[in-house]
């Protein structure tokens, strides 16, 4: 039995329905979430198939992120830089510059990883947290499997051109968002960095600084991540996040022909996501919403509220009417933990996607007793 609360509540005055803005991209492939909201924004080729490049980097380090937080790594930890290793990645792409022979801090190794986009910095970090990179890309597959990422399988740590790896912009873009969600200290401790410095030159021994190519930081406001990726098949790609006034918004864009293609394509994107689109409150926390049915409580229905800030994404400058449906969920019965789930919240906007949100019991529900229960059956019979 469902209890369905209706209210229709008036914006502002408009006419007109409010469609998805119109926007056009050179990226080959593009896609936008907002975060807050989950809503997307734009999904152009984003389920086909694509070499990752470096933009594979971020699964290398959400495994590391994890390790770390389960504990069976430490930031201070230090591994070895192996001559093996070392002779097949000093001068293969990009490169943190690491010494053979020498040892190296997880988290000097992370730095590399996220700021320099060192490929030698990954497969050494691999090396020293799964015993050979083989095993690292294993976890990295098990992780992308448990993140349901549908269409990646990763070949190497570190992005490099192989015909078994392969990403898909949606895939990148739940990455991005998993790392933001489940290390939001390590994130903003490592993919903030503007530069890094690690390594020296050979004869007059200076100490090598490389800057971030990120090419949202320094030009959009709240930019903080995330990677970026090239090689001759995969084109120029980058994967980003930006926050401002609460609200984040994670873009992929990948398949451009050049660096400054690159630039200016994240650069623009991003700042249309936030002026082309805004965020409109649901409700606060806590907020009740409406009533659901339950069985085995002192009343026959209960409240039903907002879990957290709810907001819904809709094109700017749209004004329009909404419609918020409140429904429970099938078999609701007492007793019940304050903030267990009861319901569902649906916000429906012409021309725009439904949004739909949990909703909680503000308070614990407890059972009542036998006879209570027996009037609250009867009560139902007749409607």
């Amino acid at each position: 039995m469902r209890v369905v609360v209706a209210a229709v509540a008036s914006l502002l005055a408009a006419p007109v329905l409010a469609q998805a803005p119109a926007y056009t991209t050179a990226a080959p492939i593009a896609f936008m979430k907002d975060l807050q909201t989950g809503r997307i924004l734009l999904a152009k080729d984003a389920d086909k198939r694509i070499p990752p490049a470096s933009m594979a980097k971020m699964m290398s380090v959400y495994v590391a992120f994890k390790l770390i937080k389960s504990g069976e790594a430490n930031l201070d930890q230090l591994v070895l830089v192996r001559e093996e290793t070392w002779k097949k990645w000093n001068n293969q792409g990009s490169t943190m510059f690491l010494d053979v022979n020498s040892q190296v801090s997880v988290e000097n190794l992370l730095h590399g990883i996220v700021t320099l986009s060192g490929n030698d910095a990954c497969v050494v970090l691999a090396e020293g947290l799964g015993g050979t990179e083989a095993n690292y890309v294993a976890l990295m597959n098990r992780e992308a499997a448990r993140l349901g990422l549908k269409g990646s399988h990763f070949a190497n740590t570190n992005g490099w051109p192989d015909p078994q790896e392969y990403v898909t912009a949606r895939d990148l873009a739940m990455i991005a968002e998993a790392t933001l969600r489940d290390f939001p200290d390590l994130y903003a401790r490592f993919y903030q960095k503007e530069g890094f410095t690690w390594g020296k030159t050979m004869g007059s021994g200076q100490a090598i600084s490389q800057g971030n190519r990120n090419p949202l930081l320094g030009k959009v406001q709240g930019a903080d991540g995330l990677k970026t990726g090239h090689t001759e098949e995969a084109g120029y790609g980058f994967t980003g996040s930006a926050v401002q006034n609460g609200r984040r918004i994670v873009m992929v864009v990948a398949g451009l022909g050049s660096t400054g293609e690159r630039i200016a394509s994240s650069v623009d994107f991003m700042n249309w996501g936030f002026a082309a689109w805004q965020n409109l409150p649901l409700g606060k926390k806590g907020q009740v919403l409406g009533q659901v049915a339950i069985s085995g409580a002192a009343d026959a229905t209960i409240p039903a509220a907002a879990g957290r800030d709810l907001f819904v994404t809709v094109p700017r400058g749209f004004a329009m009417e909404r419609k918020t449906s409140v429904e429970g969920l099938p078999g609701l019965a007492a007793p019940l933990k304050a903030g267990q789930q009861v319901g569902w919240a649906t916000l429906t906007i012409p021309g725009q996607q439904p949004v739909r949100a949990p909703l909680v019991t503000p308070v614990a529900i407890e059972e009542a007793g036998m006879f209570r229960r027996a009037w609250n059956w009867l009560m139902g019979l007749f409607g």
